[in-house]
């Protein structure tokens, strides 16, 4: 019984000690899409979330987390290989996309085969080269240990877990990832100011790349067909695969170029490790096709020193208070 106390005690302290972070909105950042009245957020579920993250359990052989693929210091993506790893060693299909400001998308995957949040989570875990579980595998060793069943009383005031709060919880830990501090920012708050070399490629951003990667955001969440040559071992047609529409062959989702610094490889296949490899595509690479928007029909014109100058600014975009903070952190759960 004394050890039973303690244990409890141990767990009251870890609850309430452990920091979490919290959803906001960044100043003029446009309304959040996400629905928080279907899944009201909360400490408790966020930190039931942040540890079912870096929790294994998720896949089928206790091997693979969230994290495994999406690691803070990486802005949650991965950098040591073009597509992810999963269980026994697999290999997927696609590039980790880095996950931040999730609360303003729509759309999710690179082909925006998920449309909510809430079930983001299903398409790791259930894919067969990535976590290779299902959720009622998943809920089931869950549901077996104590500590779950404390962590989901505390978060819905029920300790038998079920899948629906399981990836609520998972999404609420993951609308608290909010990068809005980079250089960037405090140019625009008017804390800093940019140096000449960056404020020329912001000039030249705007010019040649603000139509698709949108401020503050750096998207616009939208899908493209950027011009890049079809991966013959792939295959990969994006939003094609699952609209079957043929206008949207070839377009993938657009990703955000906050953190960019830390999110290589780039692409939706990790092609490119370059910020100037990105670069020399769009200046002389692009490759045409049915679906190329019109933006890309003509390569950009760009020098050498408007490269460097462009990639400048680019750095600007590294939020390293979001790297390291310490409340997205696996360290801070120990």
């Amino acid at each position: 019984m004394k050890r039973v106390i303690i244990i409890f005690i141990a767990f009251l302290f870890f609850a309430f000690v452990v920091e979490v972070p919290i959803f906001f909105t960044p100043k003029k950042w446009p309304k959040p899409t996400y629905n928080f009245l279907k899944n009201p957020i909360s400490k408790e579920k966020i930190l039931l979330g942040k540890i079912l993250f870096y929790d294994p359990i998720l896949s089928k052989d206790n091997t693979i987390s969230c994290a495994s693929c999406h690691s803070q210091y990486s802005a949650f993506t991965h950098i040591d290989h073009a597509l992810s790893h999963g269980i026994h060693d697999s290999i997927g299909t696609r590039n980790s996309p880095a996950l931040m400001n999730l609360a303003w998308q729509k759309t999710f995957m690179w082909d925006g085969a998920i449309n909510n949040l809430d079930v983001q989570a299903l398409a790791p875990i259930s894919h067969p080269s990535e976590m290779g579980s299902n959720i009622n595998e998943v809920i089931k060793k869950i549901n077996a240990l104590k500590k779950y069943r404390q962590l989901f009383k505390r978060a819905f005031g029920d300790s038998v877990a079920t899948g629906e709060n399981t990836l609520k919880s998972i999404s609420q830990f993951l609308l608290t990832i909010i990068s809005a501090n980079a250089k960037y920012d405090k140019v625009m708050r008017k804390e800093q100011t940019f140096t000449p070399q960056e404020e020329n490629g912001y000039k030249l951003f705007k010019k040649n790349c603000s139509v698709c990667h949108t401020e503050p955001l750096f998207t616009n969440n939208e899908f493209a067909n950027n011009g890049i040559s079809l991966d013959t071992k792939l295959n990969d047609y994006g939003k094609y695969k699952i609209s079957k529409q043929s206008t949207d062959s070839l377009k993938f989702k657009i990703p955000t170029l906050r953190n960019i610094e830390f999110t290589f490889p780039y692409m939706h296949d990790g092609r490119f490790k370059k910020l100037s490899e990105v670069l020399n595509h769009y200046t002389s690479s692009i490759k045409a096709s049915k679906t190329l928007p019109k933006e890309l029909q003509k390569p950009i014109v760009l020098s050498s020193n408007e490269k460097v100058d462009i990639i400048a600014f680019l750095l600007t975009l590294t939020d390293k208070e979001f790297i390291f903070d310490k409340r997205y952190s696996y360290q801070n759960l120990n």
